[in-house]
């Protein structure tokens, strides 16, 4: 262990002192001839003043809060002056710590979120005004009780217990307030045992985003009927004998547009489905490589298509899940490819399993997509090239519908492109859903 180098001088200078004694001894010993007796009477006094700095020194280290720190020389001395420079710096910072807490509890009382301070078995440490008010916690006493005893609701408890998901977890009718939406996030540390709960009203944010699907829904139901009558009349318009040369091509083009715009609304109409329907489905064992050999045989229909189309089947195994909902979501990733693949180019469906779980993918060489857009692909309507997209036909929610879908099959789409390359993308499921062959027939 290394000794400070203040301490080491005080210790060589307590020495000296000592040595400086016992000369002082020697010499009156022989001035007086009684050696033994002038030692016995130095180190008596040297013990005595030792005695009485030792005795200030402790007076003061227990009322230094009111006493001034001695007037000592020698080691003693510096022991006080060390000692006391320790204690105003420690002064210094307890007084900086408590400031700093002082502007804590003020910014984190003004905030307009919620804060919970939590300790490692998840006891509630501190909270401010807004966490109080919205969980309908008491300051003494719910102090030191566990915060998902206090908060029940089935989403939150499983949240703080495993961190899942990642991004925090929206739950609804807690506390007192009954009719809010609250947002939970949990910020913790590598190292600190503590952890902050983050708690946000969001009732506005989902008041908004219900308003938005009915509004979607409501246009979409609104605009079926006015266009299958336009659509009827194009129909008819179009295999009228006597109708004018000249408006044959305009009425093909006005049929085009109708048909888009009927595959627009269906397409918002299944992802506002999608979106509400909340309630728990049937699922049923799907077999996966028969579904992508039969949307593989449909593809091969089309006219323009890429040359090869090709199914990769790794596993016999089914996947738990709603069927019309799988096959939207592979229908409309297959669709893409197709769309975005030259007819030199090659479509490959996949599936397979690890220890990951179950996984889809459909790999195409077409044009590919940037780095930066790829964030963005699953928002609705949002196009890469959207002139490119139009002429195609493209609605640009095939792949919103695609995440929705995944959601509710507890899965992830992970999207690799390179320009020019050509695209993966490729739907992940849980273990969980993954039902083998032979435990379907035994169940059969």
């Amino acid at each position: 262990m290394k000794v400070p180098a203040s301490l080491s001088t005080i210790g060589w200078h307590a020495v000296y002192r000592l040595i400086g004694a016992l000369f002082v001894a020697f010499l009156l010993g022989l001035v007086t001839g009684r050696m033994a007796l002038s030692l016995a009477l130095v180190l008596l006094i040297y013990a005595c003043i030792q005695i009485r700095n030792m005795v200030l020194v402790d007076r003061w280290l227990r009322f230094r809060r009111v006493l001034p720190p001695p007037d000592i020389s020698g080691p003693w001395g510096e022991i006080v002056a060390i000692v006391n420079r320790i204690y105003l710096r420690k002064q210094y910072h307890r007084a900086r710590v408590t400031e700093l807490m002082r502007e804590f509890r003020q910014l984190t009382t003004a905030m307009p979120e919620g804060a919970v301070l939590l300790g490692p078995e998840n006891e509630i440490l501190w909270f401010n005004s807004r966490a109080g008010e919205w969980l309908g916690l008491k300051r003494k006493r719910d102090f030191g009780m566990r915060i998902e005893n206090l908060v029940r609701h089935p989403d939150f408890v499983e949240y703080v217990r495993t961190g899942k998901p990642e991004g925090g977890v929206v739950v609804h009718d807690i506390g007192q307030g009954g009719s809010r939406w609250l947002a939970f996030h949990i910020v913790r540390s590598d190292t600190a045992v503590r952890q902050l709960l983050i708690v946000r009203d969001v009732s506005r944010e989902k008041q908004l985003e219900a308003m938005r699907k009915d509004f979607v829904a409501n246009a979409s139901h609104e605009l079926r009927s006015p266009l299958t009558v336009i659509s009827g009349y194009l129909d008819a318009l179009a295999e009228e004998e006597k109708l004018d040369p000249a408006w044959k091509e305009p009425v093909l083009e006005m049929r085009r547009q109708t048909e888009r715009m009927n595959m627009i609304v269906n397409d918002l109409l299944e992802l506002s489905k999608l979106e509400a329907d909340d309630t728990p489905r049937e699922d049923q064992p799907i077999d996966i490589g028969g579904l992508l050999t039969l949307l593989r045989k449909e593809a091969l229909q089309l006219e323009e298509r890429p040359r090869n189309i090709r199914v990769t089947l790794e596993t016999d195994a089914l996947l738990l899940g709603s069927e019309s909902e799988l096959h939207s979501i592979v229908s409309n990733l297959l669709s893409n490819a197709i769309k975005y693949t030259p007819a030199h180019g090659e479509i490959e469906l996949r599936w397979w399993i690890d220890d990951e779980g179950a996984h889809l993918s459909v790999r195409d060489t077409g044009v590919g997509i940037a780095p930066e857009h790829i964030p963005r692909l699953t928002e609705r309507f949002y196009r890469v090239d959207a002139g490119r997209a139009r002429s195609l036909g493209g609605s640009g929610l095939g792949l919103a519908i695609v995440k929705h879908a995944l959601q509710r099959h507890d899965g992830t789409l992970r999207i690799e492109s390179k320009e020019g390359q050509g695209s993966t993308f490729t739907c992940d499921f849980p273990p969980h859903r993954i039902v083998p062959r032979k435990q379907q027939a035994t169940g059969g």
